[in-house]
């Protein structure tokens, strides 16, 4: 499996998956800033994230933050992001790792990442997060 997909897809523009690859990478600093109103600012008002727990809600996510039952201290790509654009809508498919804490418990993740933006108001905002652990090579 090819985990180091980079480059534009054929037929996609440079200067917009550097943009996307900026907006990801600024995302995932907000998520670790652990300010929500940052945090917030990339995300749509329908944000949800799909994981192995099931599906959370932007309000959810921001409000478990806020209450500082979850902080995140570092999130990393560890792979190449794999970006596609259709028109106003972009999907960046990346490896990272991160360390949160939860409830006080540190939670140290190794997740395939899809986030699915769309252009709204002449910027990027996330409308989606898909998390899939990743499984030990066989």
């Amino acid at each position: 499996m090819n985990e180091n997909i980079d480059g534009p897809a054929p037929g996609t523009d440079d200067a917009v998956h550097a943009e996307l690859v900026g907006v990801g990478d600024a995302f995932a600093a907000a998520v670790v800033s652990n300010d929500t109103a940052r945090i917030a600012g990339f995300m749509a008002d329908d944000w949800v994230m799909v994981s192995w727990s099931g599906m959370t809600t932007r309000d959810q996510f921001l409000s478990v933050i806020e209450s500082g039952d979850l902080t995140h201290s570092a999130m990393d790509r560890v792979s190449a992001p794999r970006i596609r654009v259709y028109g106003d809508t972009a999907v960046i498919s990346v490896r990272v790792t991160n360390t949160a804490h939860y409830l006080g418990r540190r939670v140290d993740a190794d997740e395939w990442t899809t986030d699915v933006f769309a252009r709204q108001d002449d910027r990027w905002r996330c409308v989606l997060t898909h998390i899939t652990p990743v499984s030990p090579a066989p």
